[in-house]
C-alpha cells in the first residue's frame, strides 16, 4: 500500500513538473516572440522615418521623431520583461501551492488509510478477545473464579472498544461542528479522581501516582474532560515501560487551574513536537510505531482544551519521559 502511494506520489510529481517546464517555456517562448515583434516594428518606423523626414533638411523634427521610436521600442521592452516576470511569479507561486496541495492530499491519505487499518486491528483484538472468553464460558464449566476472570478481561475489551468509538464519533462532530457542548460546573478534581482509579484497576500491574487537590471546579463538558484525561493517561502508560510510573498532578497555579500528566518513557523528539497535536500523526521512530493507537488522542485534547479556553503544552521530564499541562484558564 505504501509502494503504491510512492509510486502515485512519484508519477505526479513527474507530471507536474512536465506540466511546469512546458508552461515556462511557453512563458518564454511567448516573451521572444513579442520582443522580436517589438524588434520588427522598431525597424519598420525607423526605416519609415528615414523614407519621410530628411535629416539634412528637417533635423529637429528627425530627432524628435527618432527619440519617440526609440522610447517607444524601450517602453515596450520594459512592459513584456515586467509582465514577463509577473506571469512567471503568478505560475511559480501557483505552482508551489499546488505542488504542495498534492503532497498534502496523498499524504494525507496514506495517514488515513493507516488510520483505517489501526482501527480494524483495535476493533478485532478486542471483539476476538470477549468473543473467545464468552465461548469459554458457554462450552466449559469453569469455577466461579474462572468466570469471573474471564468476565472481567471481556469488561476490559469492551471498555477498550467504548474508549475508540467514542474518541472516533467525537473527533468527526467536533471537526463538522456538529457536536452540541454541554458545558457545566464541574467538580473536575472528582472527575480526575475517578479516571485514575479506573486506569489503576485496567492495569494493575502499572505503577500510577497522583497529587491531587481537592475542591477544584471548571467549567466545560463532563464528556470531553473525560475523553481529554483518558487520551493523557493512556498515552503515558503505552508510551512508558510496566515498571516507569504515571503521576498526575491538579493545582491551582494564580489563576488557572493546570492539570499535569507525567511519564518517564520514550519522550518526543525535539523535531516531532510541533506535529504531535496533527490529524492522525503518530510519532515516527520504530518504538512509538509499534504500540497500537490511531493518531486521534493528541488531536482530540488539542481540540477539547480550546473548546474550554484552556491551553496543553508538552515538555520534557528529567531524567527522561514527556510532561502533558493542560491549563484551564479563568
Amino acid at each position: 500500500m505504501k509502494k503504491d502511494l510512492k509510486t502515485r506520489l512519484k508519477r505526479a510529481t513527474r507530471l507536474f513538473w512536465l506540466l511546469l517546464i512546458y508552461v515556462v517555456a511557453a512563458l518564454v517562448w511567448w516573451f521572444v516572440a513579442l520582443e522580436l515583434q517589438n524588434r520588427q516594428m522598431y525597424s519598420l518606423q525607423l526605416y519609415h522615418l528615414e523614407t519621410t523626414v530628411s535629416r539634412e533638411q528637417q533635423p529637429s523634427l528627425y530627432d524628435a521623431e527618432l527619440a519617440r521610436i526609440r522610447e517607444g521600442h524601450h517602453r515596450n521592452t520594459i512592459k513584456y520583461a515586467g509582465e514577463g516576470v509577473v506571469f512567471l511569479g503568478l505560475i511559480l507561486l501557483g505552482a508551489a501551492y499546488v505542488f504542495r496541495s498534492i503532497k498534502q492530499q496523498i499524504l494525507l491519505q496514506e495517514q488515513q488509510e493507516n488510520f483505517v487499518m489501526a482501527v480494524t486491528h483495535e476493533l478485532k483484538t478486542p471483539i476476538a478477545i470477549a468473543k473467545l472468553n464468552l465461548e469459554t464460558l458457554l462450552k466449559h464449566q469453569l469455577d466461579e473464579q474462572k468466570q469471573r476472570k474471564l468476565i472481567q478481561m471481556s469488561l476490559e475489551e469492551t471498555k477498550r472498544l467504548d474508549f475508540l468509538t467514542n474518541n472516533i464519533l467525537v473527533s468527526s462532530q467536533l471537526e463538522n461542528k456538529n457536536y452540541k457542548l454541554n458545558k457545566e460546573e464541574i467538580d473536575f478534581s472528582s472527575l480526575l479522581k475517578d479516571r485514575v482509579s479506573e486506569f489503576s484497576q485496567r492495569f494493575p500491574d502499572r505503577i500510577i501516582h497522583s497529587d491531587i487537590s481537592d475542591g477544584i471546579d471548571v467549567l466545560g463538558d463532563p464528556l470531553l474532560l473525560q475523553i481529554l484525561i483518558n487520551n493523557l493517561i493512556e498515552n503515558a502508560l503505552k508510551y512508558s515501560e510496566r515498571k516507569d510510573p504515571v503521576t498526575v498532578t491538579l493545582r491551582k497555579e494564580n489563576d488557572a487551574v493546570v492539570m499535569r500528566v507525567m511519564d518517564e518513557g520514550i519522550g518526543i523528539a525535539e523535531e516531532e513536537r510541533s506535529k504531535i497535536f496533527l490529524k492522525f500523526y503518530r510519532v515516527g521512530n520504530e518504538a512509538t510505531r509499534k504500540k497500537q493507537g490511531t493518531g486521534l488522542g493528541l488531536y482530540l485534547c488539542e481540540k477539547i482544551a480550546k473548546d474550554h479556553n484552556a491551553d496543553i503544552l508538552m515538555t520534557n521530564n528529567n531524567p527522561k519521559g514527556s510532561i502533558f499541562a493542560v491549563k484551564f484558564n479563568s
